[in-house]
């Protein structure tokens, strides 16, 4: 490809509404343009680096055994409310009308629609087990799409479904699927971390989450690991042994006392005197339209994705001001945030209040509660004498660095980390409500045992792109970048350096390797600062030098600058671009 050609317009600037690496650097090296809010156009640049991950993808996953189709991304209401999704899934699902007033999604996954195939097709113990992939766009409205590729509203993902026997079947296709997945982000170019996860909207008992460690902005998710033993997992799934603290406040007593405008934690803490493990706090949270309250050890804080777990919820967030006062009123108290307690709360509006206690709150003795009293706590109080423990006692609490490690009991260390692939167990989540079946050994109907496997293309080039740049552009792997080798030409005007340059271009095609040519008239500075940009894993400069027959060559991954002969910087290329074959 000539450069003068080449459908690409780079920028002197980051574009203002970009806040993480990949979403600045694609945008300002011609990758990508935002068409609306989490909607972008693929440049030409970009459509080569997504091709690229699709066939990595591709290759791995015939290797494994799955085989490809392509089903439509526009669903019918009638396969959701058969899993029962239709309205648990959320606000994320893009839904939309016919002519003739069908409701329909965009789909943001296919369960339903393989589920439904698959009981079309898979009749028999005998056609089983099988793995179906395809490599397709997904749409889900976003609440907030931000951070360009990597949380867009729409998006390009490989989503595989496996269909087994037995669980011996389907943990063995885990287990495939895991090492496939390991094949694929290793050929990428990014080192990736598998940890258990939170199975979300898409269900399940057990899952994964692969994940591309980075220190930048981009991290989405805290990863709790251990580097004593192989334990690793998500900010919503992970658990911890928590280092002794004090949890019995030594009152003799259960007394009701003033505590003026202690509002914290750290407030109430200071006021009396306390450990802020010794104080019950209580959180007040909506989970889809319902109210739940969180008790938990105040020196710890709640996982919000557990606790919707908890409650078999899909949404969560904090409850307003102006909820927990009429929440208040309407149970007969006067409080605001900061002095709530669990007793005496029974309904708000059409709903009944949940009440759910993390596992840190059992343990507590002679301990500080709210009363539902602005500016009054008890202290000194005690389950099942001046307070009840909620029936529901779950694990809500958010891991914290320094908390021992559950397998092998040494701390734990933290990261953040960007998923770009997942795996799971759905079991029948989906072949049991919508009847899809096969005839067993013993002539008897049985529900497919299922998993669902997860890549984000999309997410993956960009997440490359985070973990691979320095601040002069982007260095992608070998493997994905959209071409391997620039020649650049210091002259135009040089008829020599022109003359070897097109010969270098010509020699690199002919060897099976992507090329350019900058052959546009641009000052020197220009060309190279482009090519960094851009990210060409390899520069080969044509210059003065080529009066002795010397060529620069240029590794974007090290920056390292050598004077080799034409042949060597060719040779070195093409070898380069033979062991990624």
């Amino acid at each position: 490809m000539k450069m003068s050609n080449m459908f690409v317009q780079t920028m002197r600037e980051f574009p203002s509404d970009a806040e993480v690496v990949s979403h600045k650097m694609l945008a300002r090296a011609g990758y990508i343009k935002k068409l609306t809010s989490g909607v972008y156009t693929f440049f030409p640049l970009m459509w080569r680096v997504l091709k690229k991950v699709e066939n990595i993808i591709r290759d791995e996953m015939d290797k494994a055994g799955a085989q490809e189709l392509l089903m439509p991304f526009v669903q019918p209401k009638e396969l959701w409310e058969e899993s029962g999704r239709w309205n648990a899934y959320g606000g994320e699902l893009m839904r939309l009308k016919d002519r003739h007033g069908r409701e329909m999604c965009l789909g943001p996954t296919h369960e339903e629609i393989i589920t439904s195939v698959a009981r079309d097709v898979l009749k028999s113990y005998k056609q089983l087990p099988v793995n179906l992939y395809q490599i397709q766009s997904k749409f889900r409205d976003e609440r907030r799409p931000r951070f360009g590729l990597l949380r867009g509203r729409e998006f390009i993902m490989k989503d595989a479904y496996s269909f087994s026997t037995s669980q011996e079947d389907l943990e063995r296709e885990y287990q495939n699927m895991w090492q496939a997945y390991t094949n694929i982000f290793k050929r990428c170019g990014l080192d990736t971390k598998a940890v258990q996860s939170d199975s979300g909207a898409i269900g399940g008992s057990v899952s994964h989450e692969f994940m591309v460690i980075t220190d930048t902005d981009a991290g989405e998710n805290d990863v709790f690991y251990c580097d004593d033993c192989d334990y690793s997992a998500n900010s919503n799934h992970a658990v911890s042994n928590l280092p002794d603290a004090v949890t019995d406040g030594g009152y003799n007593e259960a007394k009701i006392i003033d505590t003026p405008n202690t509002h914290s934690i750290e407030e109430l803490s200071a006021f009396l005197n306390c450990a802020p493990s010794v104080i019950c706090k209580a959180l007040v949270y909506i989970v889809d339209k319902a109210p739940v309250i969180a008790l938990i050890r105040g020196d710890k804080a709640v996982e919000e994705t557990k606790l919707m777990n908890a409650v078999g919820g899909l949404d969560i967030r904090i409850a307003t001001s102006a909820e927990i006062e009429e929440m208040m009123n309407e149970n007969g108290f006067n409080a605001v945030a900061g002095f709530i307690g669990p007793k005496g709360l029974k309904k708000y509006g059409e709903y009944e209040i949940k009440i759910v206690a993390d596992k840190t709150v059992t343990n507590l003795k002679n301990f500080v509660i709210g009363i539902n009293q602005t500016d009054k706590h008890l202290v000194g109080a005690n389950w099942g004498v001046d307070v009840e423990l909620p029936a529901q006692v779950e694990d809500l609490r958010l891991v914290e660095a320094g908390d021992f490690c559950p397998q092998c009991g040494k701390p734990l260390k933290v990261t953040r980390g960007i998923e770009v692939g997942n795996i799971f167990q759905l079991g029948t989540k989906y072949s049991k409500p919508m009847n899809a079946v096969y005839l067993d050994a013993n002539g008897k109907t049985q529900p497919y045992i299922m998993g669902c496997y997860g890549i984000g293309v999309t997410r993956t080039a960009a997440a490359a792109v985070e973990a691979h740049h320095d601040e002069w552009g982007i260095k992608w792997p070998l493997a994905i970048a959209p071409y391997h080798v620039v020649v650049v030409p210091v002259s135009t005007q040089d008829e020599v350096q022109m003359k070897v340059a097109n010969e270098v271009y010509e020699q690199l095609l002919g060897s099976g390797v992507e090329a350019v040519l900058d052959d546009r008239n641009e000052r020197p500075g220009v060309k190279f600062k482009d090519a960094d940009l851009i990210g060409f894993p390899f520069r080969i400069t044509v210059g003065k030098t080529i009066a002795d027959g010397n060529v620069e060559f240029v590794e974007r991954s090290n920056g390292e600058k050598l004077t080799l002969t034409v042949q060597e910087a060719v040779d070195k290329v093409v070898e380069a671009v033979k062991e990624i074959k």
